[in-house]
């Protein structure tokens, strides 16, 4: 259970930077505000680097930051059934600090701006056309893609026998997460992660965030579900494909 406390931290790590990208490009009279989609997107990257760094550097070498990650390894055999629901749970509470931290960081911002959907925006992912099937399907399509992409970018062809230099691996999947967020990030925000979307939706409703509105529960199920049969799609998928 040794890596539960850097699943933690690194999930936090995680939060702090990417919920705190949003805030900087949404909150009213942030230096950042009007910042777009492309700088939130690579904020999210970085603060999947950032995390992956925090997370093994206090502990959790495997560093998955994330429960559709650890369902996935789950499977492959890497965690028993019980140690993955514990690193599940520390992610989601992960989750949870890394929002409440980024509230304080933007303290002053909350009361003066107006728009309660911005607010539930920098914590939690919301769809641009609400459609329940289309947009449970893109969650678990693009979950799917992102545990492909990181098991093919561990695959034995792309890293050669040497395998990556210390730190590399980091890098490359941040750059997939860049790229899940540019390129298909647009029908649902791209939660990809239960950790992720339910833990700062946690923050969000328990915290006395000024002017907030609801948190949007009627949503929530489907950047947690999603994610967790996108990763069973993956796991199929890169079984048949030889990936693992």
């Amino acid at each position: 259970m040794t890596n539960l406390f850097g699943e933690f931290f690194g999930t936090m790590i995680l939060l702090i930077f990417g919920c705190g990208v949003v805030a900087n490009c949404v909150l009213k009279d942030s230096k950042g505000n009007g910042g777009g989609w492309i700088v939130i997107a690579t904020g999210w990257a970085m603060g999947v680097l950032l995390g992956v760094f925090a997370a093994i550097a206090t502990g959790a070498p495997q560093a998955d930051l994330n429960p559709a990650v650890t369902l996935f390894k789950m499977f492959l055999g890497v965690y028993t059934v019980p140690h993955a629901i514990a690193t599940m749970f520390a992610e989601l509470a992960g989750g949870i600090a890394g929002g409440t931290l980024c509230w304080l960081l933007y303290l002053p911002h909350w009361e003066v701006t107006e728009d309660k959907g911005l607010k539930l925006a920098v914590f939690a992912t919301g769809p641009a056309i609400r459609n329940t099937f289309g947009n449970l399907l893109c969650e678990i399509l693009a979950t799917a893609l992102l545990l492909i992409g990181i098991f093919t970018i561990f695959s034995k062809g792309v890293m050669g026998t040497a395998g990556f230099g210390a730190g590399v691996g980091p890098y490359m999947v941040a750059m997939l997460i860049w790229a899940l967020g540019l390129s298909l990030g647009g029908p649902t925000g791209y939660a990809l992660n239960p950790a992720r979307d339910l833990g700062p939706r946690i923050a969000h409703a328990i915290l006395p965030i000024a002017g907030k509105g609801d948190s949007d529960w009627a949503y929530s199920w489907i950047p947690v579900v999603g994610p967790m049969v996108g990763a069973c799609l993956a796991f199929v998928v890169c079984k048949g494909a030889g990936i693992i």
